[in-house]
Parts: C-alpha cells; structure tokens; sequence
C-alpha cells in the first residue's frame, strides 16, 4: 500500500494525542517478497508477519530502489495495520509499510537498534 503525502514536505495538519493512539503502527518480519510487474510505480509484493493477535499481512511496497528481494526477506519493518486494506491493480494490500523519502523521493526503510518481537507497537 502506497500514499502519496504532499511533495512540498509542508507539515500535516495538527491532530490530537487520542487521534496518534487511533494509528496502530508495529513491527513485523517480511517473510515473503514478490516482484510486482503489474504496478504503475516498481514495487514489491509482501508477506509480513505481525505475530500472535495481527498474523501475517500483505502490502504493496514502493521500495525497489534501495532494496532487493533478498535483503528484504528477514527485514524488520514499520506498517500502519489498522487501515482498511486497499485494492493496488489485482493486489489487495492490507497494511501500510512506513519509510522515509530520501533527495530523489525514493523510500528509505529505516533499521532498529535493537530486536523487538513481531507485534511490537509504537509508543
């Protein structure tokens, strides 16, 4: 799943810290990726797993620029799960993956520090 966000990186509207809580973001381990042909922008197809309570989840990730399939098989990632999932072509793509834009608006995934479980919400 891909949103496009405002290309002038001007900042979101102010929201309220319940709305914040409303946004359930947590970590979860790609397990599968696929290349995605049929999409208008490259992307991947993949299979994270969120653990016990969430299970394993598909999305549509706009990241074929800075990472392959096999760097991305075992990778922590961040995603949005409680959006209602979004059709992408023949995909339906459950959860939303979180990354940064770099100078060219390319995404950039970022790396714990630490292991946390598959599952974990962001605090």
């Amino acid at each position: 799943m891909h949103l496009d966000f405002n290309p002038n990186n001007e900042p979101a509207a102010e929201i309220n810290f319940n709305q914040f809580l409303d946004v359930d973001m947590r970590i979860g381990e790609v397990v599968e990726v696929e290349d995605f042909p049929e999409a208008r922008k490259p992307s991947f197809k993949l299979k994270i797993d969120f653990g016990e309570g969430v299970g394993i989840k598909k999305s549509s990730a706009q990241i074929t620029v800075h990472y392959s399939k096999d760097e991305l098989l075992g990778k922590k990632v961040l995603a949005v799960v409680n959006f209602p999932p979004r059709q992408i072509g023949k995909f339906m793509s459950e959860v939303l993956v979180m990354g940064f834009s770099d100078k060219n608006n390319d995404i950039v995934l970022f790396d714990l520090d630490k292991d946390v479980p598959n599952g974990a919400r962001l605090h």
